[in-house]
């Protein structure tokens, strides 16, 4: 039997100050927008996507109550293009898994999958946006801005493309992703700019986190500053990203992959993976071989992603649920992303090929890392060799090595 590399516990105090109080920071930046003239008497959309964003049912509440005091009729609409199967059941049970439904947000919520074309950018792509939204007075759009997994810059994720892919539903998604990759960011950037040429948006609402999850900025944007305003928020968001504590490693485990952690079950921008054919992986970090072992019960299903690991476990493939999983990748087009990695029958199975594979005879001098998820950093393992690098970073704090706790199935008797 492979012997396993003991594993430390560490804990990083990572860096980034947080709000206090979400939802006065959500109020007092709504406040400058001094909306209450323009939307009075008037049925605004509000948007709600499919990310694991911190605190989204405190920020929505409390844009429903804003909107209210300023004597509009809000309605929150699920803006996820074809995420949770592409239809409306789906996302209104993946908006329950994230806490946003109608008693937490204080508002109905539509999830009709319905669209109308509201115009055609430059270039000639029809602009799909959700029906319940278009009939609406005005749109508020709301989201997290944060690095993409497909396209880095000028801007990642976040209100341009909540409007441009979000907003669109399946159709708006089929759309913008048959455009290829390098054209994604102008396509989204060019139907972003229908809404707000034609009026349809009365301000958004930016959310950036800091490495620990949790929400560091919630900036209202005007119509007319939208567009710039994003840009620059962009920066700080990937000023503000968590990364890995090392550059090289032998394997990382990452225990639950999902949509609630990442578009791509796994955040490429965290472990260096692209997998698109015909375009250059990252230069780090360089990880030999990566370990999936849960998919997350927040996705649904949705493995998206999971092609970014090497090795799995039965356990998450038998919680794939293709029908969905095989929409998001083929609307994406990035297939290669969604294919099943070789499936061990149990964790223990497939860390140990993880090292086979790899060549190494003895893995207790490997470079090991284990995380919860692509999302939450700031508590992980790490094996021998990779503490002691560590214990030179500012704010780690590591703990006394552990066996992996295997039970006599082999399946990890901690997650």
């Amino acid at each position: 039997m492979t012997a396993f590399p003991e594993m430390h516990p560490v804990r990083r105090r990572l860096p980034g100050a947080r709000i206090p109080d979400v939802e006065e920071a959500t109020l007092q930046a709504l406040a400058r927008l001094e909306m209450a003239p323009r939307i009075r008497g008037k049925r605004i959309a509000l948007t709600a996507g499919s990310r694991g964003i911190a605190q989204i049912a405190v920020v929505l509440r409390a844009a429903v109550d804003y909107l209210r005091c300023c004597g509009a009729d809000p309605l929150v609409v699920a803006a996820m293009g074809s995420h949770g199967g592409g239809t409306s059941e789906g996302q209104r049970r993946l908006l329950a898994h994230l806490g946003i439904t109608q008693e937490t947000v204080g508002a109905t919520i539509s999830t009709r999958m319905e669209t109308v074309v509201i115009g055609h950018t430059p270039d000639g792509l029809a602009v799909f946006c959700d029906r319940a939204a278009a009939g609406c007075d005005g749109i508020l759009v709301i989201n997290r801005i944060k690095p993409h997994t497909i396209f880095f810059e000028p801007f990642g994720s976040g209100l341009m493309k909540m409007l441009g892919v979000g907003l669109g539903k399946v159709e708006g998604a089929e759309q913008i992703h048959r455009q290829g990759l390098t054209a994604l960011p102008e396509a989204i950037r060019a139907m972003a700019q229908v809404y707000l040429d034609r009026g349809m948006v009365v301000g958004g609402l930016a959310v950036v986190e800091n490495a620990r999850d949790e929400p560091a900025i919630v900036e209202a944007l005007s119509p007319h500053e939208l567009v710039e305003g994003e840009v620059a928020l962009f920066a700080r968001a990937r000023e503000m990203m968590p990364r890995l504590p090392v550059d090289n490693l032998d394997v990382l485990v990452v225990d639950q992959v999902g949509k609630n952690f990442s578009g791509t079950g796994m955040d490429p921008n965290i472990i260096g993976r692209m997998r698109i054919p015909g375009f250059p992986e990252p230069a780090s970090p360089r990880i030999g071989r990566i370990v999936a072992l849960r998919l997350s019960p927040e996705s649904e299903g949705n493995a998206n992603g999971i092609g970014l690991a090497d090795l799995t476990t039965q356990r998450l493939v038998n919680a794939i649920d293709r029908e969905i999983t095989n929409l998001n990748a083929i609307t994406s087009t990035f297939i290669t992303r969604s294919f099943i990695p070789i499936t061990l029958s149990c964790d223990r199975d497939a860390i140990a090929a993880a090292f086979k594979t790899l060549g190494i005879v003895e893995p207790r001098g490997a470079r090991v890392v284990r995380i919860p998820n692509t999302l939450h950093l700031e508590r992980l393992l790490v094996s021998r060799v990779v503490s002691e690098e560590m214990r030179g970073q500012e704010g780690v704090e590591i703990g006394e090595s552990r066996e992996w706790p295997f039970g006599p199935d082999g399946w990890l008797t901690d997650l």
